[in-house]
């Protein structure tokens, strides 16, 4: 009957999933239909009346951008051709041919000014007669290079990026600096030309646009990000290039469409070169265009949204009204096994207690006679025998009360109750399977522990589940702990820890549902989940921590008193 009644609601649910499923297809097809329309009418005219007029701003910010990083290039070197001829300024002749002077000079302009590799000074005949720096250069003659030539001729210089003697590129500024007697000499710096670099990549360009330095012949005085390295040859085609900052349009050796845009150096024999994608130039369309995009998608996904929730809230309440009722089923299912169990545990326990009452009755006659009888042989020996039958008997009553008191038969009765006594009295129950498995079980209770107010029967029903399963989960010898103690807000916690197979974190947080189990057919599925229901009645709470492959912990804590005894009495 139940499966049929379970097999029904399957199929009733699966029916509303599939309506609900269509109507919610339905509902997404129109409002894309209504949205789609103008949003795709917006786009298609602005896309025409903005692309347009958009095109001809395109080159002012290149200018700007192509302006502005120039000078501050030329700031730049500027600045160390005034410190350069500032010193030759200070200092005269004589100090600069001191070894120690000019090594100062050096430590100084490290400090303060960034780039600076070495400094020397160099005679009118070319000679290089004072140096401070990391190479081996003095007495260098310089008279047949043309910084040398040009130096004397306009007075400064600063060279291309080369490598020369150093090994790794540089650049050279030199200052021809002439006494007032008429004689004239030259300071001369190298300068490392990672500044370069750095300069470009401060100036907050996007990462598809490229800036670097070629000189008049085209070789690069930067590194590129898509053209080449420092001394390359630039693979571009930039024979448009004037003394005038300029732009034109070109494609790069990827077929990519770009934009370039130069700038001549007046101070140096250098042009800036800014190469852009015309997709980065039109940004400005293209962010445009996403935005009207992304408002499209906006409104389609909180249609979407709004009828995937609204069918979804419907859905779940069908759901869970269906789940209500396959739990109300499974719950009277629950009801009804353990009233039979109840009723024939109650059953077998009266039909043992009938026998044994009279055994109890004939074994105390026979004590009686054999006392009363005079003296003969083995008199103390049948005595004896006769004192371990009433001794089993009152055994099998204590083993025949706790089963009624398990199966609930006993009425239900609130009454103070030392939890240590309790746990005492389950062990006692549970000895043949601790003797039998050699399990090791450890007491750690509390000597000062509250009474609480509570069913003696209940929380034996407790301790036994709790028990049974820490004894099914650990091996042969394996070992069981028992801690009882008082909680600080009244009340008692035990806590039954044990090292055995662990709980799978998959399963931990069904282990309170009704029937089910990972015993297989050795279980029911009912003890955790009874456990959990009378715990919860008696106002209390427990609580599972375990480890796959080290143990568990089962928790549980009771009040001094619970709260609705009424409820409990029912």
């Amino acid at each position: 009957m139940f499966k049929k009644v379970t097999d029904t609601l399957f199929f009733l649910n699966t029916a509303d999933q599939d309506h609900y499923r269509v109507l919610r297809r339905n509902i997404i097809v129109i409002m894309l239909l209504i949205t789609i329309l103008p949003l795709a009418t917006m786009v298609v005219i602005n896309y025409f009346q903005y692309k347009s007029h958009l095109k001809s701003q395109i080159i002012a910010p290149l200018y700007a951008m192509a302006d502005k990083t120039k000078h501050s290039f030329e700031l730049f070197l500027d600045q160390r051709l005034a410190i350069i001829r500032f010193i030759s300024t200070t200092y005269n002749f004589r100090d600069l041919t001191n070894e120690m002077n000019i090594k100062k000079i050096l430590i100084s302009l490290k400090k303060e000014c960034c780039g600076f590799v070495d400094i020397g000074l160099i005679n009118s005949q070319g000679e290089l007669i004072s140096y401070a720096g990391p190479y081996s250069l003095l007495d260098k003659n310089y008279s047949e290079q043309i910084s040398f030539q040009e130096t004397q001729i306009k007075g400064q210089y600063i060279s291309n990026v080369f490598m020369g003697f150093r090994k790794y590129p540089h650049i050279v500024i030199a200052v021809q600096h002439l006494t007032e007697n008429g004689q004239t000499w030259i300071l001369r710096a190298t300068i490392d030309t990672a500044f370069f670099d750095t300069l470009i990549s401060s100036m907050g360009f996007s990462r598809q646009t490229d800036a670097f330095l070629i000189n008049k012949n085209g070789i690069l005085q930067t590194n590129s990000l898509y053209y080449g390295k420092t001394l390359e040859k630039c693979p571009l085609e930039l024979s448009k290039i004037t003394f005038r900052s300029n732009s034109f349009g070109g494609t790069d050796d990827e077929n990519r469409d770009i934009i370039i845009a130069s700038s001549t150096f007046s101070i140096a024999d250098y042009i800036l070169v800014i190469v852009q994608p015309q997709s980065v130039a039109l940004k400005s369309w293209y962010a445009l265009k996403t935005e009207i995009i992304i408002l499209f998608l906006i409104s389609i996904t909180i249609i979407i949204f709004t009828v995937l929730k609204m069918t979804s809230v419907l859905i779940e309440r069908i759901r869970t009204s269906d789940e209500h009722r396959e739990n109300v089923l499974s719950e009277l299912q629950h009801a009804q096994k353990l009233s039979s169990i109840g009723r024939l545990a109650a059953g077998v326990a009266h039909e043992i207690n009938n026998p044994l009452a009279i055994i109890n009755e004939k074994a105390g006659l026979m004590g009686d006679l054999i006392e009363l009888s005079k003296d003969f042989d083995k008199k103390s020996k049948f005595i004896e025998l006769t004192s371990s039958i009433l001794n089993s008997v009152s055994r099998c009553r204590k083993i025949t009360h706790r089963l009624l008191g398990f199966s609930k038969r006993i009425d239900i009765k609130i009454e103070p109750i030392n939890i240590n006594h309790v746990i005492n009295e389950v062990l006692d129950f549970l000895e043949k399977d601790v003797l039998y498995r050699k399990i090791d079980v450890t007491l750690i209770l509390s000597g000062s522990l509250v009474t609480i107010e509570s069913d003696h029967g209940q929380i034996q029903q407790i301790l036994l589940n709790l028990l049974t399963n820490a004894f099914a989960a650990v091996e042969e010898f394996g070992a069981v702990e028992i801690e009882s103690k008082n909680m600080d807000n009244g009340g008692v916690r035990v806590k039954i820890s044990d090292n055995g197979c662990g709980i799978p974190p998959d399963v931990i947080k069904n282990i309170f549902d009704p029937f089910f189990s990972t015993k297989k057919e050795k279980g029911t599925g009912l003890g955790l989940s009874i456990t959990y229901g009378i715990i919860n009645k008696l106002g209390g709470k427990i609580s599972v921590d375990s480890k796959l492959g080290e143990g568990s912990v089962f928790t549980f804590e009771l009040p001094e008193k619970p709260n609705d005894l009424e409820a409990i009495d029912g």
